[in-house]
C-alpha cells in the first residue's frame, strides 16, 4: 500500500503538468478564434457596404442621365454677323414704307416732312408666298437687313404710311429671323420664308407711336446636335404728336431695331455624370471586395486548420493521458 502510494504520488504531478500546457495552448487558440471570427464579420459588413455604394453610384449616375443640367453661357462680340445677319420680315398690308435709315449711338434726328416718301438707306426685299398654315392666301413681306453693330449702338429706324384704313385697329405684323444673309442666296425665297414664319414668333407695332424694339439673341443646342436660334425682345412705346398742319385720315407707324447688348447667350443641356470617375469608383469598390472575399477565404481556412491541429493534439494528449 505504501509503495502504490507513492508511485500515485509520483505519477500525478507528471499528468498535472502533460495537461496544463494544452489548456494554455487551447486557451491561445480560442482568442485567435474569436478575434478570427470578428475580423470576418467586420469584413462581412465592409463587404455589404461596399455593395450599397455600388448600387447607390449606379444609381446616381442613371437619374443624372435622365435629367440633365441647364447651362448658360454669354459670347461677347462686337458684330452680329454670326450665322448670317439678322433678318426683319414686315407684313405691312396696305401700309408704305417711306423711309429706312441707319443711325448709332442711340441718336435719331428729328423728323423731316413726315409722311413723306424719304431715304431707303436699307437692304430690303419684296417677296410674296403662300400661307404657310392655310396654303391659300398669298402673303406680302418686306425684308430689311437688321443692325449689326453692337458697339457703335447702331439701330434701324423705318417709317411707314398707312392711308386709309376700314379697321378700328391699325398694327404691322413682323418677324425676326437670323440668316439674312442665307435669304439672300436663297434660291427659293418663297420656301425659305415659309419655313422662318413655320419656325419664329411674330409680334406686332401700332400706328401713331414711335416702337423701340431692344434685341437679345439666345442659340439653343439640342441633344441632337443641331442647333436652333431664338429672339428675344424688350419694346418700349412713345406717343407721336402730329404736327402736320393740316388734319389726316392717314397713319404713320415708326419702328426702330437695336441690340439689348453685345451678348449671344447660349443654353444647352449638359450631362454631369462623369462615366470615368464612376468606373475609377466602381474599380476601387470591387477591389476592395475582393481583398475582403480573398481575406475571408483565408480566415476560414486557417480556422479550419487550427481547428484540425487542436483536435489532432488533443486527441494525443488522450491517448497520452489513457
Amino acid at each position: 500500500m505504501e509503495d502504490h502510494e507513492d508511485t500515485s504520488s509520483v505519477i500525478l504531478p507528471e499528468s498535472e503538468l502533460g495537461t496544463s500546457a494544452p489548456y494554455l495552448r487551447f486557451s491561445k487558440t480560442c482568442l485567435k478564434n474569436v478575434f478570427s471570427v470578428i475580423l470576418l464579420f467586420i469584413y462581412l459588413l465592409l463587404m455589404a457596404v461596399a455593395v450599397f455604394l455600388v448600387y447607390q453610384t449606379i444609381t446616381d449616375f442613371r437619374e443624372k442621365l435622365k435629367h440633365p443640367v441647364m447651362s448658360v453661357s454669354y459670347k461677347e462680340v462686337s458684330l452680329y454677323d454670326a450665322p448670317g445677319k439678322t433678318g426683319i420680315a414686315f407684313y405691312p398690308g396696305k401700309a408704305r414704307l417711306l423711309s429706312c435709315k441707319h443711325h448709332y449711338y442711340d441718336h435719331i434726328p428729328p423728323l423731316i416732312n413726315p409722311g413723306q416718301p424719304g431715304d431707303i438707306e436699307c437692304s430690303t426685299q419684296r417677296i410674296n408666298y403662300t400661307d404657310p398654315f392655310t396654303n391659300q392666301t398669298m402673303k406680302y413681306a418686306l425684308v430689311v437687313q437688321g443692325p449689326r453693330d453692337v458697339k457703335k449702338k447702331e439701330l434701324v429706324f423705318l417709317q411707314f404710311h398707312l392711308n386709309g384704313t376700314d379697321q378700328d385697329f391699325s398694327a404691322i405684323d413682323y418677324l425676326l429671323f437670323s440668316s439674312f444673309q442665307e435669304f439672300i442666296n436663297s434660291p427659293e425665297k418663297a420656301e425659305f420664308m415659309k419655313d422662318c414664319e413655320s419656325s419664329y414668333s411674330s409680334w406686332k407695332f401700332s400706328g401713331g407711336f414711335r416702337t423701340w424694339v431692344k434685341m437679345s439673341l439666345v442659340k439653343t443646342k439640342e441633344e441632337d446636335g443641331s442647333e436652333t436660334v431664338e429672339f428675344k425682345q424688350e419694346t418700349s412705346v412713345v406717343n407721336y404728336i402730329d404736327q402736320r398742319t393740316k388734319p389726316r385720315s392717314d397713319q404713320l407707324f415708326f419702328v426702330v431695331f437695336e441690340w439689348k447688348d453685345p451678348f449671344i447667350q447660349t443654353v444647352q443641356d449638359i450631362i454631369t455624370a462623369n462615366p470615368w470617375n464612376m468606373i475609377a469608383l466602381l474599380c476601387g469598390i470591387f477591389l476592395a471586395l475582393f481583398k475582403a472575399a480573398d481575406f475571408a477565404k483565408l480566415s476560414v481556412k486557417w480556422m479550419i486548420k487550427i481547428r484540425k491541429r487542436h483536435l489532432k493534439r488533443r486527441s494525443q494528449v488522450m491517448n497520452h493521458i489513457s
